[in-house]
């Protein structure tokens, strides 16, 4: 009688009558694993193998019911996020993974997460004093393991993408008016960032990108500003990094203000290079440190409200730092839109809109 092949599986029948068959398996990790399945009859166990001999021979790999949701997890992380993403947002499903599913959820086996577990997750996280926002990300990084899970076969809903995200009630910030931008701007103008305060009124840029431009990106000669680089901490340090979409990398007209802050930073700049000697950084970044480093965004958020303190209207008890964003919706205003007016004209600066309309000619 020939002797059965690797991976074909046995059948047999033990000694308390029901049936056993053994086969070798895939796992999600790659390796291999000698499975077992009973049944009280030869058919079924027989239509069991079967099953698992054709997910063998598609490649298909079979979770064993040992296998937990935090190893997949870890597992998910280590061989699907970190290749794929920037590392920022590696570090943040990482924590999330780390600090909050594995403890919560990581025990149950990754094929036996229902819904109701979920659920039940999620409320515990609200009753617990965590914020909406932070529950709704810590539902969205599960529901992207599920739904890896789910690619590779290795269960057939995604529980996570079913449950039900706790709403925030619904609120809306008021944006500054042009009179708040301008005093917020007299008050920062002589701060050391107040380039980075102008950026981020005038052109709406991200705090990374304006901790980002080289003075190569920015043309005076031709009035022209380009955005396709920012900082970011990666692994513990500080490294400037291309944006992350080609839709990132645009050119901008730079409008008297933003020329003017240029102006005063490179004469600024040029001061602290001459005082700092031959401990200077070297780099070529309009924004830096006293000693040419690159400024940690965090740190601009900081000097940004504690800016707002001191050139919010007194009134508001608690300033919130410029988005520009809002306040471009009110006054339907923006450089790279349409520049009919200043939405925060200066005097001394003349009309904001003047060079993009020449530029449009």
């Amino acid at each position: 009688m020939a002797r059965r092949g690797n991976g074909e599986g046995t059948i047999c029948q033990r000694k308390d009558g029901r049936w056993c068959a053994a086969v070798y398996v895939l796992l999600p990790n790659g390796g291999e694993k000698r499975m077992f399945v009973y049944g009280r009859t030869r058919e079924d166990v027989h239509a069991k193998l079967v099953e698992l001999q054709e997910k063998r021979r598609r490649n298909v790999p079979v979770v064993p019911r040992s296998l937990k949701l935090g190893d997949y997890l870890d597992y998910w992380l280590a061989q699907v996020v970190r290749p794929g993403v920037r590392w920022n947002t590696y570090k943040k499903y990482e924590q999330t993974v780390r600090l909050y599913l594995k403890p919560g959820l990581g025990r149950k086996p990754l094929g036996r997460v229902r819904v109701a577990d979920v659920q039940a997750f999620l409320n515990q996280q609200i009753e617990a004093g965590h914020s909406i926002a932070k529950v709704h990300i810590m539902r969205t990084v599960l529901g992207a393991a599920f739904t890896r899970a789910m690619r590779e076969e290795l269960v057939f809903v995604n529980p996570a993408r079913l449950a039900t995200s706790p709403t925030a009630p619904a609120s809306r910030n008021r944006p500054w008016s042009a009179d708040e931008v301008r005093q917020f701007l007299t008050v920062a103008r002589n701060d050391s960032l107040y380039p980075a305060f102008v950026l981020l009124l005038v052109y709406g840029l991200r705090r990374g990108e304006v901790l980002g431009l080289a003075w190569e990106d920015v043309d005076l000669a031709d009035d022209v500003l380009r955005v396709g680089w920012q900082i970011q901490r990666i692994a513990g340090q500080l490294a400037r990094v291309p944006v992350k979409t080609a839709a990132g990398r645009r050119e901008l007209p730079v409008v008297p203000i933003a020329r003017e802050a240029f102006i005063e930073q490179a004469e600024r700049q040029a001061a602290a290079r001459r005082r700092a000697g031959a401990s200077w950084a070297g780099n070529d970044l309009v924004l830096t440190t006293r000693s040419g480093q690159p400024v940690e965004p965090r740190n601009l958020v900081r000097v940004v409200r504690a800016a707002g303190r001191s050139g919010r209207p007194a009134p508001d008890p608690a300033p919130r730092p410029p988005s520009y964003g809002s306040h471009a919706a009110q006054d339907a205003e923006s450089p790279t839109a349409r520049c009919d007016a200043d939405p925060w004209p200066r005097p001394d600066l003349g009309h904001a809109g003047d060079l993009h309309r020449q530029r449009q000619r």
